[in-house]
């Protein structure tokens, strides 16, 4: 397993399809998240074509979180550094509240205080 931050200056190539890269990056992102939000969070992380997106319901509250990655094929990074995060009223709320920015490093903390 790859620690997360070693995709931080990948350039991932373009393709119309799913690549060897994006699928490693996306099985390290998902270790990430389990390591990280399953203690507090009932998560889920769907991936899109070079990009991510997921709800996280507070096992304590009960509340729920959108967060999301853009393309990282054209926004190195941003995956880490500008992950968009808001409420949302369930599992499947892609409207939610307003949008935030968090870091993937901060994105628990920020969890934590916008379900709690």
């Amino acid at each position: 397993m790859k620690p997360i931050e070693n995709w931080l200056q990948h350039k991932f190539e373009s393709s119309s399809s799913l690549t060897p890269e994006f699928a490693a990056f996306y099985r390290d992102l998902k270790r990430y998240l389990k390591k990280h939000l399953a203690k507090e969070f009932n998560f889920t992380v769907s991936r899109g074509h070079f990009e991510f997106s997921g709800f996280a319901q507070n096992k304590s509250t009960g509340l729920w979180a959108y967060f999301s990655a853009g393309d990282l094929r054209y926004w190195p990074g941003g995956w880490y550094h500008g992950l968009l995060i808001r409420t949302a009223q369930h599992g499947k709320d892609y409207k939610g509240g307003c949008n935030q920015e968090t870091s993937l490093n901060s994105l628990k903390e920020k969890l934590l205080e916008i379900t709690t």
